[in-house]
This record gives structure tokens, sequence and C-alpha cells, in this order.
């Protein structure tokens, strides 16, 4: 599989001297051929799956709500195909110096409810974000900016509006890579109506996006969302169809049967199932590229043998056990590759030289080996399960890693499946989660600091499995303060030595991207993240 670099364009490191983020303005990455035709009222239909929670942008970390606010907000930039930012609602991002930045809006574009999109609306949405009694999950996007507490609530005093349509951000330590963050939805703003009543708003969100929700009805839960075309908006997304209709299948088998009946436009997701034959069954569209997409399953340290020097030895010793090899070959058919890190060989500084990354490998003789040093310090009982939600399409596999690593160990180990994404979450977030569970990134803004730093930092707000280690915790504020990328990545790998050893997450593989498109289909493009881009599609 080739493995394509993406560069960070220009923008990843706060170097003085006053660099601009001078974007697009037009149609991004991409736009409908004039041949390719289209109805531009037509709505296209996709999958999705229902959101965790709310639809509010800071509390948003997963995909099934993330997919869906990308399409109904817009931020100060957008990542096109490639992963590249493009000015969005931003007329210019100024990077001052080291830890201040200068953002200058575009006039005129506005909210759904008519109101327009202004500095306060950016200051607000953040300073929401980060407060700490809203207890927001995607808080930790705000941890750089000056003001920002994790003991008691604080504004951003970093945040200061400079007329309507410009503000500065002043960062509490350098962050390199800060201007490539402003993409990701956590960034997004918000209008007034929103601080009314948020849980309210999560439910009917009111954004600045290519599309809005199309009625005060049009989330049906555990069914799908409909959103229609946002005549409003002036950024470089701007629809070339009339809508979607997401909707939330409870399995990949049924979507992609749909797919092949035309009864779903595009999907990005094939089932273990078809993935020996989607490509000969969909032809040219058919969809397999690389992507920013990580798996991995968590252990949490609290359960009985997994904490301490007995935990350590177990969780190298369950790695070991699993032939990566052999499941991406079997059970994949070659759309997905051992992984020898965490982060994605699509991020630049990606290395599949770490030290300490022979874990991932197969050694079942070493394996049995760590697992009797465990066993001497407390000998192993009960069954060893791994947790996934029903409706991803992840059985197949799961069972495949089990199966390895009963055999090679000679201990009882299975699956333990939930019925969809959300009730594996409430237990995961909650942290009443009895078993291992199945984790992943699918990676918010192009950089390696986004697969590190979210998962395994302490107390960050996707580190599932309460990971702490103060030594990683400095190597990734180190890296994070450079002014330089090869420096920040050497920093990174370093982080990741330290992660190869504790092993907080078991990395099992980097996923491509698999899907399709139906007959009639035109102008489909598939992001870096693996995400289609919706608002390029016609048919």
């Amino acid at each position: 599989m080739k493995r394509n670099k993406i560069a960070l364009a220009g923008i990843a490191l706060l170097v003085a001297g006053g660099l601009a983020l001078a974007g697009c303005s037009g149609s991004g990455s991409g736009s409908p051929s004039a041949s390719g035709g289209g109805d531009s009222t037509a709505i296209i239909k996709t999958n999705g799956s229902e959101p965790e929670n709310p639809l509010i942008p800071t509390n948003t970390n997963e995909v099934g709500g993330g997919k869906i606010l990308d399409e109904i907000f817009a931020g100060l930039v957008y990542y096109d195909a490639k992963g590249a930012p493009q000015n969005d609602m931003a007329e210019s991002i100024t990077v001052d110096d080291a830890q201040n930045l200068t953002v200058k809006l575009k006039k005129g574009q506005k909210f759904t409810d008519g109101t327009e999109v202004q500095a306060h609306n950016f200051i607000e949405a953040w300073n929401y974000g980060a407060k700490l009694s809203n207890a927001q999950l995607n808080s930790y996007f705000f941890e750089d900016i000056e003001g920002f507490s994790y003991d008691e609530d604080s504004d951003l005093t970093g945040l200061k509006e400079v007329d309507d349509y410009t503000f500065t951000i002043a960062l509490n330590k350098p962050a390199s890579d800060f201007a490539l963050r402003l993409g990701y939805s956590a960034f997004y703003p918000l209008p007034d109506a929103a601080f009314e009543d948020m849980d309210a708003f999560g439910q009917n969100p009111i954004g600045n996006g290519p599309y809005k929700i199309a009625s005060a009805d049009a989330w049906e839960h555990n069914v799908q969302i409909s959103l229609v075309k946002n005549d409003d908006y002036q950024g470089g997304r701007a629809a070339h169809n009339a809508g979607l209709d997401i909707v939330f299948y409870a399995t990949q088998d049924a979507a992609y049967a749909d797919l092949l009946s035309g009864e779903v436009d595009v999907i990005d997701g094939v089932p273990p199932s078809a993935l020996a034959t989607f490509e000969s069954e969909l032809g040219d569209r058919a969809v397999n590229q690389p992507a920013a997409v990580f798996q991995s399953f968590t252990i949490p340290s609290r359960l009985a043998h997994f904490s301490g020097e007995e935990g350590q030895l177990r969780r190298q010793a369950l790695s070991m056990s699993i032939n990566r090899e052999e499941i991406t070959k079997v059970v994949f058919n070659g759309t997905r590759t051992p992984a020898s890190d965490f982060t994605s060989p699509v991020i630049d500084g990606w290395s599949d030289k770490l030290e300490g990354a022979d874990v991932l490998a197969y050694n079942p003789d070493e394996a049995k080996k760590l697992w009797a040093q465990a066993d001497a310090i407390s000998p192993w009982s009960g069954s060893f399960q791994i947790a996934y939600n029903s409706d991803g399409g992840h059985q197949t596999w799961v069972d495949a890693v089990a199966n390895s690593i009963k055999n090679t160990l000679g201990i009882d180990a299975s699956g333990a499946p939930y019925a969809d994404f959300a009730s594996l979450r409430k237990e995961v977030t909650g942290r009443t989660i009895q078993t291992a569970f199945r984790t992943g990134w699918q990676a918010d803004y192009p950089g390696l600091y986004n697969f590190l730093g979210p998962l395994y930092a302490t107390n960050a707000g996707s580190n599932d499995g309460d990971y702490s280690n103060p030594e990683f915790d400095q190597l990734l504020s180190d890296g994070i303060s450079a002014t330089d990328s090869a420096t920040a990545n050497e920093d990174f790998q370093k982080a990741q030595s330290i992660l190869l050893k504790d092993l907080p997450a078991t990395p099992l593989w980097y996923s491509n991207v698999t899907g399709g498109y139906a007959d009639g289909v035109q102008n489909v493009e598939f992001g870096w993240n693996s995400v289609p881009l919706y608002y390029l599609i016609t048919k």
C-alpha cells in the first residue's frame, strides 16, 4: 500500500514573522465538473450513527455526531481532501509571534437564524467549551489559551475582541500546531441563541455551515437526521446538492445492501463480509484509500490484574499474542495495515521504526513468557473480553483478536457485544465498563499530536483508560512547544516509545477508508480523514 504523507501546509509551526493563513475562498479542494451535471435539487442519502450526545461542538468527540456538526457548522478554517487548511469564516489568521495570533473574519457570514457571525460568537463559544463547570468533552482543546484552568471556572483571558470582525488569541505557551487545529469542530462559533438553553440548542442546533437542520423534528433519534442546503453559507464548501439524509444503520451490512440496491447514495464503511468482493461488485465506484484512522483496544488499569507491574506484563503479553498480519489479511482483505505506532502513516512525522515497537509483533513464545511472569505476581482468573458496538462492523475482527489471544495464551477470551455505539460509550465514559473495550481515533486535524494528546495525556478528554505518565506528558509538552516540525516530531516519537512500554491502549492496525457510491452518483471524493466531501456530491 502506498503510504502518502501529508505536509502541514505551512501553518503547523508558530514561528515569528507575521505568517498569514490566506486560504482559498472558492470551492476548496475541487468542484463538480461541468460535464458531470447533476440535479441541484437532489438529496444525498448516506450512512451514519446516532450521536452520543446533543449536537454541541465542544461536547462532541465521536464520529456520528462529528459528521453532522461538520456539515451544519463552519469554523475559521476547513480541511480540504488532502488535509490542507482553507479559510472558511476567517479572512486571515496571522501568527504574530510564537504565542499570539490575530484572526480577521469575513463580513456578512450568517447563522441560520439570520444573525451575523462575529468575533464574539467564537470567543463566547470557546469560553463555554473551556469552562470547568460545563464539563465539555472537548475542553482540553482550549488548554493552551491564557486563562484556561482544569481546577476552577475561569475565563479565557487570552481571547480579546478587537472589533466585530477581529479577535486575538494569546497562548500560555508555544503550541506548534495551534493554527492547524482551528478547523476542528471544538472551535466552531455559536450564535447568541445557543446560550439561552444549551440543552435545547443541542437537539436542534443553529449553525452556519453548508447545510442546516431541515426542521425542528429532522433528527429522528436512532433512525436518521435530515439536512438541507444552507443558501446563506458563503464559504468554500457551498453545497452542490440540496441536502443530506444521514441514516443511522444498525449494521454496516444493512448499509452496504442498500448501496447495492440503490437505496443509499454513498457509504464510508464496508462490512467485513464484503471486503473480499466490494471492489469487484462496485468497480470504479469502490473506494479504498489510506486515511487517518487508527484502531486499538483499551484495558482500564482499574480492572483486576491490569495495574502496576502485573498489568504492564499482561498488556505486553496480550499485544504479542495477536497475529495482526494474519487478521488484516484474512479478515480485512488487505484494507488494513498492522500498526507500528499510535498514529497514522498519512500524517507527517509518522515512523515505523520507534523504540519498543517490537511489542506489536506477533511473538507467541515471548507472550507466554510474559503472561507467566504476571501469573507469578498474581494468578490469572476469569475471562478476557473486548467490548464492541454491534452496529459498527466490529464483531469479526474482535472475534479474530480474541481467538488469537485464546490460542496463544490458553485463556478464555471473547468479544462482549453492545447493541450500538451510544450504549457502549455510555459505560466507557461513565467508567462503569468491566472489560477491555475497542478504541481508536479518526483524526480531528492532520498532526501527530492529535493522536497522542487527546487520548493519552493526563486528564485528556478522550483518555478513556485514565492513563497518566509524567514523562510522557513532558515529552508531549516539549513537542507542542517546539518551533520546528522536525524537533516536534522527534519529541512525539520519543513519547510514543513510552506508550509502547506502558500500552495504555493496544495498537492493532491502520484503516483504509473503504466505501462506495451508487450508480448515477457523481463527484464523490473522500477526505484525508475518511469522510466524504458531501458538499461536492451530485446525482
